[in-house]
């Protein structure tokens, strides 16, 4: 019998796992992946959600970044 995968994900890694499955379920709903592809698209889905993450982060200062208190617009 084979042991269950146990996974412990930080915070950030498990917000770009959502979005990465996000992405990826969309490849699935426009008919994109295949047996063949799978592993590639998710490859893909994980790296663009990678690439969003780095955007996000560096387009926009967070309340403890800019010292700003909660509640105030980030500045782009």
């Amino acid at each position: 019998m084979r042991e269950p995968d146990y996974f412990s994900l930080q915070p950030t890694e498990a917000a770009i796992a959502h979005m990465a499955s996000r992405i990826f379920s969309s490849f699935i709903a426009a008919g994109k992946v295949t047996e063949q592809n799978e592993n590639e698209l998710m490859d893909r889905s994980i790296a663009l959600a990678m690439s969003m993450a780095r955007k996000v982060d560096n387009l926009i200062d967070s309340d403890s970044e800019s010292g700003e208190e909660k509640g105030d617009m980030a500045t782009l």
